[in-house]
């Protein structure tokens, strides 16, 4: 079953057809948690304005968290737990000040955890587990910049170039021999195979 909706509601009452426009905008519960629904999020959706409480937990969602969810600023309960969303959370989410549950449980969300506003109250770990890609507080995977990645990466280089070096002096050592003459002493390798292994093998 894909996620559908339009802006108005149809009833058939004691025979009689009636159509009611516009009645979505006043919804204040949306629940269709365990209904075997697929697809994505309709974006659509963020303009429920009045929307206290979304329930789309257990079903088979794909797709990404609609990027402006921030504007849903009645929201108190959001539970999109238990399905297939990926990506980040939308920073706009860290908007939503009268948020006080969450469940992101149980997706394949990645990136960064919000740490502003009701992020910051939010201390259970629980409610962002099984999202192996999620980094930051509560959850024990720390969030690596990529720049002090790249910083790593190049100390590590410069570490084993080093090493290198090293290596190749002792063995120089190890296989040549001192000459002294009237311009003083030099070394000499006895292994030109040796000389040439060190000089061009650093990559």
């Amino acid at each position: 079953m894909r996620i559908a909706y339009s802006d108005h509601m149809e009833l058939v009452v004691k025979g009689q057809y009636m159509k009611f426009e516009r009645i979505l905008p006043i919804v204040n519960l949306i629940d269709l948690s365990s209904n075997n629904l697929w697809g994505e999020i309709p974006k659509g959706i963020t303009n429920l304005s009045t929307l206290g409480i979304l329930n789309l937990s257990q079903n088979q969602l794909t797709g990404k968290i609609p990027l402006m969810i921030g504007a849903m600023q009645r929201i108190e309960t959001l539970d999109l737990s238990c399905n297939r969303l990926s990506g980040p959370i939308p920073p706009s989410m860290s908007s939503i000040t009268s948020l006080n549950h969450l469940n992101l449980s149980h997706n394949l969300l990645t990136g960064p955890i919000p740490t502003t506003n009701q992020f910051s109250t939010f201390n259970d770990p629980s409610i962002y587990e099984a999202n192996l890609g999620l980094c930051g507080l509560p959850l024990s995977a720390n969030c690596t910049p990529p720049n002090d990645q790249n910083h790593k990466d190049d100390q590590d280089d410069e570490e084993d170039e080093d090493d290198h070096y090293m290596t190749c002096f002792f063995i120089s050592m190890a296989t040549g021999r001192l000459s002294c003459g009237i311009l003083g002493c030099m070394w000499q390798f006895d292994s030109k195979q040796v000389l040439e292994a060190c000089l061009f093998s650093v990559h």
